[in-house]
């Protein structure tokens, strides 16, 4: 019997073929079962990562410029100081529509799922926006729909350069004093799983910088969950909080013994 037939459902909502009603065992088996395949996904994800982190980089030789809310900066000035940046390519500008009022219904839903930025800084990382609208209508959009995200306006041809003048995608790059390199790029798909924090540092160069991960030697790499803080306690060069620490190492041990007992 499906939930449909169950609830006496009737019309259009009855041709809809829902899964079978069954018992608690039964639902557990059956979520154990696609937990391995869940699980597999999660190693294979993982993995795609640590390829991605060993991608050979490309030197940026032009010195970018952008319009920002106090005036011009270039591309190294976007890094705000950090070694990462990851810029992603919003339409709001003449001829999108929506315009002025509204950016392009994608990338505005991109623009609600960002997480906070404070947490990508934290692991040496600045997300930026980009797109060709003045800075005047970009800080009216930001205030109207509750953005923070650092927003900047194109001037010159990076969008065609980089491959985002015609459809939105997300660029990486990685700064090496003075020195920058493009190290990743997606589009299309690709963007529809960014806007959480691990998906952001996934796509970097550096990764999650967490023991766990297997990255290139000598990368930056601290013990999981060690670093994390509330969006407005980060300090630079601060330890982490001891309190934290203890909670999560216990939290990591009680996970692990009850990780063996399933295996018994």
């Amino acid at each position: 019997m499906t939930a449909s037939d169950e609830k006496g459902t009737t019309g259009a909502q009855s041709e809809m073929r829902t899964p079978a009603v069954v018992s608690k065992d039964e639902w557990e088996a059956a979520r154990d079962a696609l937990l391995v395949k869940e699980k597999a996904h999660s190693r294979a994800r993982d993995a795609l990562a640590a390829e991605r982190r060993r991608m050979p980089w490309m030197a940026v030789k032009t010195d970018y410029q952008f319009e920002g809310p106090d005036g011009k900066i270039g591309l190294l000035d976007l890094f705000d100081g950090r070694r990462q940046l990851i810029v992603y390519r919003a339409f709001y500008e003449p001829g999108v529509f929506g315009w002025p009022e509204h950016a392009c219904r994608g990338c505005s839903m991109v623009a609600d799922q960002v997480a906070h930025v404070a947490h990508l800084n934290a692991r040496d990382t600045t997300l930026v926006f980009v797109s060709r609208g003045p800075q005047e209508d970009l800080a009216r959009l930001k205030a109207r729909m509750g953005w923070d995200i650092p927003w900047f306006t194109l001037t010159d041809s990076f969008d065609t350069d980089f491959g985002v003048d015609e459809w939105h995608g997300t660029n990486v790059f990685f700064r090496d004093g003075d020195r920058v390199f493009r190290t990743y790029f997606l589009n299309n798909r690709g963007d529809e799983q960014m806007g959480n924090t691990w998906n952001y540092l996934d796509i970097t160069p550096l990764g999650r910088q967490e023991l766990w991960e297997d990255s290139p030697e000598g990368y930056p790499q601290t013990p999981t969950y060690k670093w994390w803080n509330w969006h407005d306690s980060y300090v630079a060069d601060a330890p982490p909080d001891k309190k934290w620490v203890e909670i999560s190492t216990a939290g990591e041990a009680a996970f692990r013994e009850e990780s063996a007992k399933k295996k018994l």
